[in-house]
């Protein structure tokens, strides 16, 4: 449309108290991560020093793209992973049943800004896998420190390092 065509829609818009239509947003990007670094064998252990360490890297990792909703488990694990990140950020994070995935993956497909998940070694692929993006191969339990990253608008799936 030329500019004297713009005039004119906008004059008409305005006059009948109309607003342009205005396109969706991009869905946001959705980060996972498994809790951090704890002893094998316990039922619900706290974070090791190390994992504790890794949980403080956790908020300078999310400088360029914060995530504005954190859902953790239940587990005092997860929820100890995602502490220093939700009082940086002054979030509260939204605790969710680790049982019940397909209600989480509800929760999230709901949000408009950038998510981030703090789950488990059973149950990251699977979340990974139901938010669209491509599934990892199965966690172990020395497998700590990854984050993955779905593209909101490509549901491409990256895997970072803590460390990074």
């Amino acid at each position: 449309m030329r500019g004297t065509g713009r005039l004119i829609v906008a004059l008409l818009l305005a006059f009948c108290g109309c607003a342009p239509v205005q396109q969706p947003s991009a869905p946001p990007n959705i980060y996972i991560v498994r809790h951090l670094n704890t002893p094998a064998g316990a039922t619900d252990p706290d974070l090791t020093s190390e994992g504790q360490r890794n949980a403080v890297l956790l908020v300078n990792w999310f400088k360029r793209d914060r995530p504005a909703v954190i859902y953790v488990s239940s587990t005092k694990r997860a929820q100890q992973t995602a502490a220093p990140l939700a009082r940086s950020l002054n979030i509260a994070p939204k605790v969710y049943n680790p049982a019940d995935t397909p209600a989480l993956i509800a929760s999230v497909k709901g949000e408009t800004r950038p998510v981030l998940i703090v789950g488990h070694s059973n149950t990251v692929p699977d979340i990974i896998e139901r938010l669209g993006g491509q599934r990892p191969a199965p966690l172990v339990h020395e497998d700590f420190g990854n984050i993955w990253r779905i593209d909101g608008q490509s549901r491409a799936t990256e895997r970072f390092k803590i460390t990074n």
